[in-house]
């Protein structure tokens, strides 16, 4: 499965979700709010969820509970490392750009 440019992905913004180190706990409005964002149900089709966005809302669900600090424990570091500094390669070359 390919990785998507997030920013593309129609139904998912980024900028919505508070992904830190540290996992956090939702609480009052913000807990309904992300109750409501899940998929209702789990349905594989080529992967878990029919839609990147789903995929995506669901990730970053866990991450934002959970914290990039237990994330990176998973995989092999090196890729969590070549992963960074693609990104950073193409968000330079996109502010470069005027993107």
């Amino acid at each position: 499965m390919a990785s998507a440019n997030i920013l593309n992905v129609e139904g998912f913004d980024p900028a919505e979700w508070k992904i830190g180190r540290k996992g956090r706990e939702w609480r009052g409005e913000e807990f309904m709010k992300r109750l409501n964002q899940a998929p209702e149900k789990i349905e594989y089709k080529g992967g878990i969820f029919i839609y990147e966005s789903e995929r995506l809302t669901v990730l970053a669900m866990l991450l934002e509970n959970l914290g990039i600090d237990n994330a990176v424990q998973l995989g092999n570091l090196e890729d969590w490392k070549a992963a960074i500094a693609d990104f950073e390669q193409q968000r330079n070359e996109s502010q470069i750009k005027g993107g």
